[in-house]
């Protein structure tokens, strides 16, 4: 591995599991985490939410080893808009795991992570230019075409947003919206309970607008390793736009496949 990569092949996956904490302890008024609340994972939030579902997946994969679960889980995640996933991916490209390594695959990847302007992708992405060769570089330019427009956000985000306006209409059994004073019940091993639906229909899940801007609040400025906060500034202040050329985004193109979910013992 190359100087240049100062992280570990564990840091980003360490970053996908503290950030969104890290973030909602830092907004004055954020929204509850859903998954800090079992029982509406129970209710069917994550079957809506395949961004977060699918890392989620991946990132019990990636701790147990099965690396080639780990990147099937976190593409499918990333097909769904979810730059950490998409992240992920380029990290376990440039690291080998899971897969044969490949820098340029992998800067591709980290590119498309970093298509939003989040700090921390920008500057794993600039570490990865500045280590390949030309004939690496040219060949992650022209590659990466192909995975933004399966992948990038003008492709990943009109899907998610079409699977937003399914879920919440489907979960109410109205074509007109969500009732967020509906009361939810989950059954389980000790009789059925109800959720207070005010937690399970917080717009923030389901307006894509103000989704897209909780998930920024997450993910624009996480710390990556240990770079300060000035380095990170500075990334982001000097960092270039994609070298990737803008393409037709294939909105209607097939989800990866994923290996089925591993029963919990």
């Amino acid at each position: 591995m190359s100087k240049l990569h100062a992280l570990q092949p564990s840091a980003l996956a360490l970053l996908l599991a503290i950030a969104p904490a890290t973030a909602l302890a830092e907004q004055k008024s954020p929204p509850p985490d859903p998954l800090d609340n079992p029982l509406l994972i129970t209710a069917g939030f994550l079957s809506h939410h395949q961004d977060i579902q699918y890392r989620l997946l991946g990132m019990d994969a990636y701790k147990e080893k099965r690396f080639e679960d780990a990147m099937r889980y976190f593409r499918r995640a990333g097909y769904f808009a979810d730059k950490p996933s998409q992240g992920m991916v380029g990290e376990m490209y440039w690291n080998g795991e899971g897969v044969e390594a490949d820098r340029a695959l992998a800067y591709a990847w980290m590119d498309l992570a970093a298509e939003r302007g989040y700090t921390g992708f920008l500057g794993l992405r600039e570490k990865y230019w500045q280590a390949m060769n030309e004939g690496e570089r040219a060949r992650a330019i022209e590659q990466g075409q192909a995975l933004y427009a399966r992948f990038g956000d003008a492709a990943a985000k009109p899907r998610y947003e079409a699977e937003l306006r399914r879920g919440k209409n489907s979960i109410v059994g109205s074509r007109t919206g969500f009732n967020r004073g509906v009361k939810i019940e989950v059954p389980g091993p000790a009789g059925s309970q109800m959720i207070d639906g005010s937690k399970f229909y917080d717009e923030r899940y389901w307006n894509a607008k103000k989704y897209w801007a909780w998930q920024d609040g997450i993910w624009a400025k996480p710390r990556v390793g240990k770079v300060s906060v000035g380095e990170a500034e500075a990334v982001h202040k000097n960092a270039p736009g994609s070298r990737i050329p803008e393409t037709e985004p294939e909105i209607d193109a097939p989800a990866p496949e994923v290996p089925e979910p591993t029963p919990s013992p």
